[in-house]
C-alpha cells in the first residue's frame, strides 16, 4: 500500500442485503461504498461488498474524518465515504477479495452467530479429516479448544472437546461424550455418555458407558471403568475394573484389581479428604464401603457388603456386616 493510500478487504456475497456495495468505474478501480439504504437499485444488486476491515494512515484520517456528513438515510456519520472522497483528491485505492465470504462475514444476531459457528466447525472438522480422523457426522462434533489425534481415530456424534485434547492411534469416542483437557491413548474405546475431565486414560483402556472421570485421574494400560462409575483424583492401575455402580475418590489402586459394584470410597469426613489404599490383586465385593484413610493389602478379599473401617490384611478375607437374624413371629403389613 502506498504510504499516503488505503486498502480494503472485500467479499462477493450471493446476498449482500443490508451490506456496504463496493462501487467501480467502468476502469475496475474503487470510487465509492455505497450502504445498502442508500443505494439505487442497480447498486443493490452490486454482489462485492465491504468487509468493514481497511488499512490506511493516521494522516488520511486527521484529515478526512472531519470532513464527514451525515447526509444518508441512516443520518449517521459513515466512514466509509472517505472513499468516495479520497477518489475524487485522486489518492490510491487498493483492494484485496476474500476468498471465504463467512471469514468476513457479520454477526448482528444469533442466527447469524450460530451460522457462522457452524461454518467455523465445519472447517475444523475437514482439517482433522484431512489428517485422518474418521468423523460419522462432522456437522455433529465440536470443537471449542484444540485436538491432536494419532492415525485411524473415530469419533461419534455429537462428542465435545474443550481444551487441550489430545487422542492417540486406533482409539473410537462413541457417541454424547465430553472430553477436557484430558490425554486419550492408544486403542481405547470410550463408550457412549462419558463426561472426562482433566485426566489421563492411558493405552488399551475401556470407560463407560455413562462413566464420569474427574480431574487428577490416571487410567493405567488395560483398565477398565464401566456404567456410572465415578473416579476423582484417583490412580486406576493396569487391568483393574470397576464396572458398575462405584465411586472411587482420592484412591491409589494398584494392578489387576476388581471392584464390585456398589463400592465406594468414603473420602470426606465432614472437614477433610482421607486416601484410600487398594494394592495389585485385591477383590472387592459388592456393595463395600471402604472408610479412608485405610489400606486394603496385596491380595485381599473383603466381603460383599462390608464397611471396613480398618486396614485390611494381605491375602484375607476380611468380612464386617451385622449378623443376619430371622424375626419370628413376624407379618407383612397389609392394605386396609
Amino acid at each position: 500500500m502506498p504510504a499516503d493510500g488505503l486498502s480494503l478487504l472485500t467479499a462477493e456475497f450471493s446476498d449482500p442485503t443490508g451490506l456496504g456495495h463496493i462501487v467501480r468505474n467502468n476502469l475496475g478501480a474503487i470510487i465509492a461504498i455505497v450502504e445498502h439504504k442508500d443505494a439505487s437499485p442497480l447498486q443493490q444488486q452490486i454482489k462485492e461488498i465491504n468487509s468493514g476491515i481497511l488499512i490506511t494512515t493516521s494522516k488520511i484520517l486527521r484529515n478526512y474524518l472531519p470532513c464527514l456528513q451525515p447526509h444518508n438515510a441512516q443520518g449517521e456519520y459513515y466512514l466509509t465515504d472517505i472513499i468516495g472522497m479520497l477518489h475524487t483528491d485522486g489518492i490510491p485505492i487498493n483492494c484485496l477479495l476474500a476468498i471465504n465470504q463467512e471469514e468476513v462475514a457479520g454477526v448482528n444476531d444469533q442466527k447469524q452467530l450460530a451460522k457462522l459457528e457452524r461454518q467455523y466447525q465445519k472447517n475444523i472438522a475437514d482439517n482433522l479429516m484431512a489428517q485422518g480422523l474418521n468423523l460419522m457426522d462432522p456437522s455433529r462434533f465440536d470443537v471449542r479448544g484444540d485436538l491432536m489425534i494419532g492415525s485411524d481415530v473415530t469419533i461419534d456424534i455429537n462428542v465435545i472437546i474443550e481444551g487441550k485434547v489430545s487422542i492417540d492411534a486406533n482409539t473410537t469416542i462413541g457417541p454424547n461424550n465430553f472430553l477436557k483437557n484430558s490425554r486419550i491413548g492408544k486403542n481405547v474405546l470410550i463408550k457412549t455418555n462419558c463426561v472426562i475431565e482433566d485426566a489421563i486414560i492411558a493405552d488399551n483402556c475401556i470407560v463407560g458407558p455413562f462413566a464420569r472421570i474427574r480431574p487428577n485421574s490416571y487410567l493405567a494400560n488395560g483398565a477398565r471403568v464401566g456404567n456410572f462409575v465415578e473416579i476423582k483424583n484417583a490412580k486406576i492401575g493396569k487391568n483393574s475394573k470397576a464396572s458398575h455402580l462405584s465411586y472411587l475418590g482420592d484412591a491409589i489402586i494398584g494392578d489387576d484389581v476388581n471392584i464390585g459394584a456398589g463400592t465406594i470410597t468414603c473420602n470426606y469426613d465432614g472437614v477433610d479428604k482421607h486416601q484410600t489404599i487398594i494394592e495389585d490383586l485385591v477383590f472387592i465385593g459388592s456393595n463395600t464401603a471402604l472408610v479412608a484413610p485405610i489400606t486394603i493389602e496385596k491380595g485381599a478379599v473383603i466381603g460383599a457388603g462390608s464397611v471396613i473401617v480398618e486396614d485390611a490384611p494381605a491375602d484375607k478375607l476380611t468380612v464386617a456386616r451385622v449378623k443376619q437374624i430371622t424375626i419370628e413371629n413376624w407379618s407383612r403389613k397389609k392394605e386396609k
